[in-house]
């Protein structure tokens, strides 16, 4: 896909407006950063590992789903593809099994972005040692694979901040951090206009004042 696409795309979601203006900011710290790369230029380090906060239903998968295809546009991930996991989808229930689920998950998200949602819930204090296993073999994953993976944690803005006091080098790794600020009424109204419009529906217009009174 021509990155060109891909913005216009990310201009037609509603709402979030500064996300997008972050999101376009990325891209175009990327696209320099493997330009001086290809020319042989030196680069400074720079990290695309994300975090995304914010409640549930504010985007953020919908954004992951885009910048995986924007590394992928790009040339810095070969394969783009999506992969979401949660707590349980990474911690084993017995001691040693969950740096092998882990590594699992993580295999099957390189070459594209590893999308931890609820990522906050892998740090229960000091004494879960299985959620630290999943933490640290996460850390370790990213370091050996830095070429071709990309990790998106997303949560709850308190709790992720918490989050990332749980490893050393966690907050180094995440150095983009995202909010993503609840939909306004006005533009739920536009989402449920526009998902009624794909489906092959109208809104009724007699339905807008009670639906937007129903969303405020």
């Amino acid at each position: 896909e021509k990155i060109e696409d891909l913005k216009k795309e990310l201009d037609t979601y509603i709402g979030l407006g500064e996300v997008k203006r972050e999101v376009n900011n990325l891209i175009n710290m990327a696209t320099v950063f493997k330009r001086r790369e290809e020319t042989g230029l030196p680069n400074a380090d720079f990290s695309l590992h994300m975090v995304f906060t914010g409640n549930p239903g504010t985007g953020k998968t919908m954004i992951a789903r885009l910048m995986a295809r924007v590394y992928r546009s790009l040339g810095i991930l070969s394969k783009g593809q999506l992969v979401e996991v949660d707590r349980s989808g990474l911690v084993a229930g017995y001691v040693g099994q969950t740096a092998i689920k882990t590594s699992k998950v993580i295999e099957k998200a390189l070459g594209g972005v590893l999308f931890i949602d609820e990522a906050y819930s892998l740090y229960r204090g000091a004494d879960d040692s299985f959620g630290l296993e999943a933490i640290d073999t996460i850390v370790k994953g990213m370091e050996d694979h830095r070429e071709d993976l990309i990790v998106i944690l997303a949560g709850y803005t308190k709790e992720m901040e918490e989050f990332l006091t749980a490893n050393s080098g966690l907050r180094s790794r995440f150095p983009n951090i995202i909010e993503f600020p609840d939909y306004t009424a006005e533009e739920l109204l536009a989402i449920t206009k526009l998902t009624a419009k794909k489906k092959g529906y109208t809104i009724d217009e007699t339905c807008e004042t009670p639906l937007l009174q129903y969303y405020e």
